[in-house]
């Protein structure tokens, strides 16, 4: 016998459970107007055979695909070595895969890149997309808009003009300037005179928050003070030399991220600055891989990524349910900013 053969049919979960054919599909692929009773007897017969429904046929009654893309606007290079997007793809895959839905992830390595994922957006191969690490540069917000996707972003959005404002972009995002702020205040606390920041990519609104944070507090900082990095090991370690070069009596340093501030670290030690006796530091993320693990263990300003991954799905989800129920667009998500504490360890 073949495997198709021995495959359960629908017409065997409709004489199981006792009702018709037409009944069973309805119950099977998310139909409505059927009674309770009946549909827990074909759930129950589901179950006892072992079905599993055919994925065209449950899309042309419910016309969901059970499929959301993830779009991830940074190169593979950086979204594997770096464990922000690890934490924030487990919150995401964690409630995706609790609705029954399946994670399809895209990269985006360059401009024709861009171009693919519009393709496959419009193509109608998911239902909606996840969208975060976006540059202020970035074609993909006008490509999604124009495949039109029910979309999530992470971390708020930074474009100006009217048109991506016309798209009332739904987001998920940290406090990152009141994060920074209280980091900054913590070393001003310490006695620290000399406050540098590290800065993150600034074509990222997460940068531009916590610089903004940073400028809250320092505000008269003499401007030698602000180095820009890249939220690299790389970028924290050239930031640092660069700083040590400019100000060499910098007693306090602020990293617009943890792996940044790793590279810091390195930086200092080489140079003989001991931590926090000549210069302490405090990242931002409270990723414990590098955090815990960094001589000494890093003070940082914890965000709970894994936090906002499942969040981001649990809001596109729930407009999908809306609209599949054609419910008025006046209960659509809305934005969520999620709460920052200061995490104290030997750094500073």
């Amino acid at each position: 016998m073949t495997e198709t053969a021995s495959r359960p049919t629908l017409e065997a979960v409709a004489a199981r459970a006792g009702v018709s054919r037409a009944t069973a599909s309805r119950v099977v692929n998310g139909g409505d107007g059927v009674r309770e009773p009946l549909v827990e007897r074909v759930r129950r017969a589901v179950e006892e055979l072992g079905y599993v429904p055919n994925q065209a046929a449950r899309s042309l009654v419910t016309r969901r695909h059970d499929a959301v893309a993830v779009v991830i606007a940074e190169p593979e290079t950086r979204v594997f070595a770096d464990p922000f997007f690890g934490l924030q793809l487990r919150g995401i895959s964690k409630e995706l895969t609790a609705h029954d839905s399946q994670l399809v992830l895209l990269l985006t390595e360059g401009r024709d890149d861009h171009a693919r994922v519009g393709r496959y957006l419009a193509g109608g191969h998911v239902d909606g997309a996840l969208v975060f690490s976006l540059h202020l540069d970035d074609p993909l917000p006008e490509l999604i808009h124009g495949a039109g996707v029910p979309t999530v972003f992470g971390g708020r959005p930074g474009w100006g003009d009217g048109t991506r404002d016309a798209a009332a972009p739904v987001y998920v995002d940290s406090d990152n300037r009141g994060g920074a702020r209280a980091a900054v205040r913590h070393l001003v606390a310490l006695g620290r005179t000399r406050v540098a920041h590290i800065t993150g990519a600034l074509d990222q609104t997460s940068a531009v928050d916590r610089l903004d944070g940073f400028r809250d507090v320092m505000a008269d900082a003499d401007p030698r003070l602000v180095v820009e990095g890249d939220f690299t090991p790389a970028g924290g370690e050239r930031a640092m030399r660069e700083l040590l070069e400019r100000c060499p009596d910098v007693d306090a340093v602020f990293a617009a991220n943890d792996l940044t501030a790793s590279g810091a670290l390195r930086v200092l030690r080489e140079r003989g600055r001991r931590v926090p006796d000549d210069v302490a530091v405090i990242g931002f993320d409270d990723m414990l891989p590098v955090a815990e693990q960094t001589d000494p263990p890093l003070t940082t300003v914890r965000q709970d990524i894994e936090e906002m991954g499942r969040l981001m799905a649990r809001l596109l989800l729930r407009d999908l349910d809306r609209r599949t129920a054609k419910e008025s667009a006046e209960r659509g998500p809305s934005d969520v900013i999620l709460p920052t504490t200061l995490v104290r360890r030997a750094s500073a």
